[in-house]
């Protein structure tokens, strides 16, 4: 790719020339959150990674913007035109020059969103560490980058750090989205053939085996010896143990407390390791949806000494989906079983509506029953495979139907259910649902064929087909005579391998799925005793299958959030869930009582399907009972690596300007041993303290404060400007805020300031003179004392002050409610982080200063009558009512005539008077109007004994 001016895509369009002064909202380059840049990382292994941690795929659809990565990468068709609309909208800012000199830059890191190693670049690799804003660059291409267009950088990511590099220099801005492994660093990256070659593959190490990955979905499982669906879209999983239970698993990965199905009672098995014999097959009629039958496989004793399997039709609960009928069993096949192996276990329907049902040869070594052995013995049902119609009834009253295109129905001597015989002992099969566009396959049954001494080998099921045994074992002879015999004509498997690989081959499925799409076609299955996974893959021209060994991935090639790289030994079956998805079941310790069961699904990490292409919505369940969630067991690769996070913690930098916080920090902190702040709690808390001063700050509800102090505590809050001054006796009291609850009980002797930032408010109150409220913002008045209990109540907060002193009485504002409520030992007072001044007095001091001001304030009111009436007196003397005018007074001139001012004040006051009367003036009001138009200050008419203050302290 060009790095310069290489606007690749049929969408390229200059922009528009006038791109304003105002810098449009961009989004980063990765549509991340801003992050801190790591300086250096540890180096890992790479592999091919998106974004969200998930593997990279191939996109539906043609990318119109970012073409490079239309083959394969992280981007699909709303991604990339979501990239494409920031590259225009920055395009638009830079103008036309800039898009000739930076657009191919802009293009080039705004597109490795889209790169399938986007991981890498944006050091992605794992969910515990800081993603970049900016990819990482080679140091060449970020040279260029900043000498040509150093100015984009602000348009391209928000992270502040990254801009002040940037202005710094060009090698502190490109030693930040420098990568410590070169071959991973943009355009680098792309040159490497290495790392392209394979791109899309399957994960392959040295020895060419598949590497996979795996994610844990149940555990806990007594021997779990198969999984399988219903086939009735509500994906619901049924997992049964051997002892013979079945479980419900939902698709959010719950089990249903109570079992579907319950025959532990029935179930023959003992705990002995390996034991063949329990709950060994389930299979859900094609209709089961609509009918709710099924079908199971298990094994019984009769008589106490008869082994036998049996194979029974039962009923979903007409009352619980999730529930089957335990009254509705009826037995349509009982097979006598000779010896305690070889019990087979498979029953599943095919394509064509009928069952199929898979018997082992009877058991013991080599097939000793009969000339020929049981397998080789069309007129036994051992070492077979069966077929019946479920759906029908025979003459003969058996609860199936013998299809008419069964192999030997018309053969004497042979069983007519018996549709390919020959077989040993087949451990799972599977239909193969056929490839998801072409559906060629669909209907193939696979099965694994357990061997006796030498090989394992894998078949597919024919119609009359005579598979060996016991003449063949794999592709060698067995039995000599057998095998020399030129009637035989066996069916040769698609593959066998020797015990040197394994020893017991548990047969798989072929992938279907959708998440998987590099999977398509192999067939998967795996060995119980060594625990190998193992793959064929078919070649259709030659009509031969090829040997993929599976291997688990490596930590790198697993680094994905879930999932992990190891399993159980003991591979005991494989499943596929209703969406084609493959998965199997293995154990540690292979007994029908042992809890360590567990179930695995198949991740491919080099390629998924596209986002949304493998969505489905199931059909809801209707859960009567309990549900048990999933807890993962297994350690997973990100949890397990000893290296997390693979980055180095990322150093501080310095910064240019100082953190608000910081500064808000340093401007209100206090020392902690002279005021200690205060903590606060989501639930109600308490606490002592005794110190000389105490500072009580309180932003959280539910906060309780207990201190015992002898100085000046100081009780501040965020409400502006508030005030109080007041002096009371020696009693507790309880402050208590809207939105902090902050509730301190003092005992106090000298005074203390309280200070709120509501709005300027100030309260003054002293015990002998009455006091008056005062605010800027809200026009309130409150005249109290505090020796008397009282209520003060905001709009917004709530005052109580209780004491034992006095009657109680009631105090109103036009903000302020003031109630007062007596209270016997302690004073509350309830307001958002109100302080106040307390002065302590004692009761005979309080009594004397109460007398003297009832003294002042009855001599004050006399004085004020006696003079209201002496000036109305004079007034109603001095004035002339002029003929012609009535209602009119005119005021003569009088001997301040001369005056700048006019009238004198009695006069003047004596006008307001007459002007209240006449025409309902505010007095006071007018009054301090004019006064201050004048420039004077206004006069209140106030107790005489605020006059004599300087003189006497009569009053105080």
């Amino acid at each position: 790719m060009t790095r310069t001016g290489d606007l690749s895509g049929p969408r390229v369009r200059p922009p528009r020339s006038s791109a304003g002064t105002l810098k449009p909202h961009v989004k980063p380059a990765c549509l991340l959150s801003s992050a801190l840049l790591l300086l250096m990382v540890a180096g890992a292994a790479g592999h091919p990674q998106c974004l969200d941690f998930r593997p990279p795929f191939k996109p539906p659809y043609h990318l119109e913007f970012c073409t490079e990565y239309e083959k394969f990468g992280c981007c699909d068709q709303k991604q990339d035109n979501g990239i494409a609309e920031s590259y225009w909208n920055i395009m638009d800012v830079i103008g036309l020059e800039g898009h000739d000199l930076c657009g191919g830059f802009v293009k080039d890191i705004l597109c490795q969103e889209c790169s399938p190693y986007a991981a890498h670049l944006f050091d992605a690799e794992d969910p515990y560490t800081p993603l970049r804003n900016l990819p990482g660059l080679c140091f060449n291409y970020c040279s260029e980058f900043h000498v040509k267009c150093h100015s984009v950088v602000s348009l391209l990511t928000d992270d502040q750090l990254l801009q002040e590099s940037c202005e710094k220099s060009r090698l502190e801005f490109c030693r930040r989205l420098d990568l410590p492994d070169q071959d991973y660093c943009f355009p680098n990256v792309l040159a490497n053939r290495d790392l392209t070659r394979n791109l899309g593959s399957v994960v392959e190490d040295s020895k060419g085996c598949i590497q996979l990955c795996l994610v844990e979905v149940a555990n806990g499982l007594r021997n779990p010896v198969l999984m399988l669906h219903a086939a009735d879209d509500t994906h619901r999983m049924f997992v049964a143990e051997q002892l013979g239970f079945v479980w419900v698993y939902l698709p959010d990965g719950s089990r249903l407390e109570e079992p579907f199905l319950d025959l532990s009672g029935i179930v023959y098995t003992t705990q002995w390791i390996g034991d063949e014999r329990g709950f060994l097959g389930l299979a859900f009629h094609p209709k089961y949806k609509y009918n709710g039958k099924f079908y199971i496989y298990y094994s019984i004793l009769v008589n106490e000494n008869t082994e036998m399997i049996r194979i029974s039709e039962m009923k979903v609960s007409p009352f619980d989906m999730n529930k089957a009928d335990p009254e509705s069993e009826r037995a349509i096949l009982e097979i006598e079983q000779p010896a305690a192996n070889h019990n087979g276990g498979q029953i599943l329907f095919g394509v064509d509506g009928y069952m199929y049902i898979f018997t082992g040869d009877g058991g013991k070594s080599g097939d000793p029953f009969g000339k020929f052995g049981n397998a080789q013995n069309k007129s036994t049902l051992l070492g077979k495979v069966l077929r019946i119609d479920v759906d029908g009834t025979s003459l003969d009253g058996k609860l199936y139907r013998i299809p008419d295109s069964n192999p030997f129905v018309h053969e004497r001597d042979a069983r007519p259910e018996v549709y390919a015989y020959g077989v040993r002992n087949m451990w799972r099969c599977s239909v193969d649902r056929g490839d998801p566009v072409t559906r060629k396959g669909r209907g193939r049954i696979f099965c694994g064929d357990v061997g006796q001494n030498r090989f394992e080998e894998v078949d597919i099921i024919e119609k009359g087909g005579n598979y060996g045994w016991r003449a063949k074992e794999g592709f060698e002879c067995f039995d000599v005579k057998l095998c020399q015999n030129s009637s035989l004509g066996d069916i040769l498997p698609i593959f066998a391998y020797s015990h040197l690989t394994g020893k017991s081959v548990t047969g798989g499925y072929v992938y279907r799925g959708c998440e998987n799409p590099n999977l398509n076609g192999y067939y998967i299955f795996g060995d119980f005793m060594n625990g190998r996974l193992m793959a064929l893959q078919e070649d259709k021209q030659n009509q031969v299958w090829k040997e993929r060994q599976i291997c688990m991935g490596e930590t790198a090639t697993c680094a994905f959030p879930r999932m992990i790289n190891h399993h159980h030994k003991f591979i005991i079956s494989f499943a596929e869930d209703e969406a084609g998805e493959l998965y199997f079941l293995a154990t540690s310790y292979p007994s029908s009582h042992s809890p360590f069961g567990t179930v695995y699904k198949f991740i491919d990490p080099s390629r998924r399907a596209p986002p949304g292409k493998c969505k489905h919505k199931p059909l809801p369940v209707k859960v009567k009972g309990k549900r048990v969630p999933f807890v993962p067991q297994a350690l997973t690769v990100l949890e397990s690596n000893d290296n997390l996070p693979t980055r180095s913690a990322p150093k501080k930098m310095k910064t240019t300007t100082r953190s608000p916080h910081a500064a808000t920090t340093r401007s209100t902190a206090r020392p902690t041993t002279s005021w200690p702040t205060l903590t606060t709690m989501k639930q109600p808390t308490s606490r002592t303290v005794t110190n000389t001063k105490e500072s009580l700050t309180s932003e959280k509800p539910n906060v309780k404060l207990t201190m015992t102090t002898e100085r000046q505590p100081k009780l501040s809050s965020k409400r502006p400007n508030m005030k109080l001054t007041t002096t009371t006796t020696e009693l507790p009291r309880q402050l208590t805020s809207k939105r902090p609850s902050v509730k301190p009980t003092t005992a106090t002797r000298p005074p203390r300031q309280l200070t709120s930032a509501r709005s300027n408010v100030k309260f003054t109150t002293a015990k002998e003179t009455p006091h008056q409220l005062t605010s800027k913002t809200p026009s309130m008045k409150i005249t109290t004392t505090t020796e008397l209990p009282r209520q003060l109540t905001f709009a917004e907060q709530i005052v109580k002050l209780a004491t034992s002193t006095e009657p109680p009485r009631q105090l109103t504002s036009k903000r302020l409610n003031v109630k007062t409520k007596p209270v016997s030992k302690s004073t509350k007072v309830k307001l958002a982080d109100l302080g106040t001044k307390v002065e302590s007095k004692s009761k005979t001091e309080i009594q004397q200063q109460k007398r003297q001001k009832t003294v002042c304030v009855t001599t004050a009111k006399k004085s004020k009558d006696k003079r209201k009436s002496t000036t109305t007196q004079r007034l109603v003397s001095s004035t002339v009512r002029p003929q012609g005018t009535p209602g009119f007074y005119h005021f003569p001139p009088s001997k301040t005539a001369g005056r700048p001012h006019g009238a004198s004040k009695k006069e003047k006051n004596a006008k307001d008077k007459i002007l209240k009367d006449g025409a309902g003036s505010n007095t006071k009001k007018l009054s301090k109007e004019k006064a201050k138009q004048k420039g004077r200050p206004s006069k209140d008419v106030r107790p005489t004994c605020e006059k004599k203050k300087a003189k006497s302290r009569v009053c105080q």
